[in-house]
């Protein structure tokens, strides 16, 4: 197998968690192809770690420019669902860091600090690696790193990570709204539950969040009641966890993500955003 094709899978996986979308990941990725196209191979010592700091760099001017074009985001934003398989559900740490929660704490974090964040946490480079990649000295990295860890500590909020309580959630969770059952949706939600939906201004969708177990469960019922033309539900693993895809015939119209603390809903986050369905 080529070089290249041999690290695509990290490729991404670092430009996703940097950038929490799977299109800038897919552009920079395929900017990185050609980037390793352009040098000899005799001529690069460690074809990975060019790789991987190609692939970093471009990720961090990309999200530089994303930023700016998020200010002017209609809504609430999320980022972008991608199925992911069984084996980063089962290693915790790492689907912690492509969990939509997780990726949403990142979006307060700079460029530079979460391009940091990610390759420490999530791939466990050394703070001479990370320095060598995003050429900064040691001390450097190991401040940002620090600073990094810090912020994100003091922002995320620990959800439950047991998959099989994830997983009769989920399913109760979707029987209640497929349903229409008010009340047992409400018996699954935490009093302070809070929805958050990602339109993008393009599908229908609450500009702004919504609190609160009644208003939430009315919300969910009023979706449900909106379903897309041949609808079909179905359970996928999304962002490292348990998740609801709504399909339009083939064509996915929402992905729905809940959260849960201590075995309660406490969080839920709804992609409608058509340009966000892609990968799923």
């Amino acid at each position: 197998m080529d070089i290249f094709e041999e690290q695509r899978g990290l490729l991404q996986a670092v430009a996703y968690r940097v950038l929490g979308t799977v299109t800038d990941a897919e552009d920079i990725v395929q900017e990185a192809w050609l980037r390793w196209n352009g040098v000899a191979a005799d001529e690069v010592d460690d074809p990975t770690a060019y790789l991987v700091t190609v692939t970093t760099r471009l990720a961090i001017d990309r999200l530089r420019s994303a930023q700016v074009r998020r200010e002017s985001y209609v809504g609430p934003w999320l980022p972008e669902p991608t199925l992911t398989s069984g084996d980063v559900a089962d290693e915790v740490a790492l689907a912690d860091t492509v969990s939509s929660a997780m990726l949403l704490v990142l979006e307060s974090l700079s460029p530079l600090e979460r391009a940091v964040f990610v390759l420490r946490e999530a791939f466990g480079y050394s703070h001479a690696e990370i320095a060598r990649i995003i050429d900064r000295s040691e001390e450097s990295v190991r401040q940002t790193a620090k600073r990094a860890r810090d912020h994100v500590e003091s922002k995320r909020r620990r959800y439950d990570t047991d998959s099989a309580t994830r997983q009769r959630a989920t399913a109760s969770f979707m029987d209640a709204c497929a349903g229409g059952d008010l009340d047992a949706l409400i018996g699954i939600l935490a009093p302070d539950v809070t929805l958050v939906c990602d339109g993008g201004g393009i599908a229908p969708a609450p500009r702004k969040s919504i609190h609160g177990r009644d208003l939430v469960a009315r919300a969910l019922v009023t979706f449900a009641g909106r379903m897309p033309e041949d609808p079909h539900v179905e359970f996928a693993e999304v962002n490292g966890g348990p998740a609801i895809i709504v399909r339009s015939g083939t064509l996915p119209a929402a992905v729905i993500m809940p959260l849960l603390v201590d075995g309660e809903i406490q969080e839920i986050h709804l992609v409608s955003n058509p340009e966000k369905l892609g990968a799923v």
